[in-house]
């Protein structure tokens, strides 16, 4: 059994397959997925579909790309729905200085806003880093002790790994990791402690080498586990069952 820790089902690409991509899913042994809300109509839509499917849950945030919508009204909303049973965090939320769709100052402001949030709601946390590597622990430092989570599409190096783990961080890995080129992932996947990887698809987005051109879905995510469990030197049943379980826990699926 597999769990996709990171999935966005509620996007517009799925519209005309959403159901059939959900079956897939299960027959592919991906049991659980969590859809990531990025803005406040993808966290609704997470919900709805959490609460038609079961196996399903959501996360409700701001993605940094949208971080200059967030103010007192949106963040009410998020407050509320967070409160929602199927709602296992707060993200997806952090900084992006690749793209830089908001400014630097905005995606600092949201993103510690809604650190906050969670450490109210008592929810963990999913958070993206893109380009940011140092900003993002500068700022999850300042909540140590307060807050977990996961480093979401984890993209940095092994030290940098180590770091976020020390402060009770998971290190989710995606699609990338089974790029051949991909050798800093490579050694992160390899060496992190196995309790605290978790794998995802991200999808609709960074599909697996062996589907790269193809939209993504969690029925690709077996090709993650079985590259992570290859690089270890482990079987894929056994980085099947640590993945479940660290995913679990760190999102309090019973």
């Amino acid at each position: 059994m597999l769990v996709d820790s990171h999935a966005h089902l509620q996007w517009r690409s799925f519209d005309q397959d959403r159901e059939k991509v959900i079956t897939l899913a299960k027959e592919a042994d991906v049991k659980y997925i969590v859809n990531i809300g990025y803005d406040l109509e993808g966290s609704k839509k997470a919900i709805a579909l959490a609460e038609k499917h079961e196996g399903l849950y959501a996360t409700v945030g701001i993605h940094p790309h949208n971080a200059s919508e967030l103010n007192e009204k949106v963040l009410d909303n998020l407050r509320r729905l967070s409160e929602n049973p199927k709602v296992v965090a707060i993200g997806e939320i952090g900084l992006d200085y690749y793209r830089n769709l908001s400014p630097k100052a905005a995606q600092q402001k949201a993103f510690e806003t809604q650190l906050l949030l969670a450490q109210e709601s008592k929810l963990p946390v999913v958070i993206h880093d893109r380009d940011a590597h140092a900003d993002v622990l500068k700022t999850l430092s300042k909540f140590k002790g307060k807050l977990n989570g996961v480093m979401h599409c984890f993209s940095g190096s092994r030290e940098m790994a180590e770091q976020c783990v020390k402060m009770d961080y998971y290190i989710s890995f995606a699609g990338p990791v089974t790029f051949p080129n991909a050798h800093k992932l490579h050694e992160t996947a390899k060496q992190i402690d196995l309790n605290k990887i978790l794998i995802e698809t991200d999808c609709p987005w960074l599909a697996p080498q062996e589907m790269r051109g193809k939209r993504n879905e969690p029925a690709f995510l077996p090709f993650t586990a079985e590259k992570i469990a290859n690089l270890r030197g482990i079987s894929l049943a056994e980085l099947a069952e640590a993945t479940t379980k660290n995913t679990k826990q760190i999102f309090h699926i019973s």
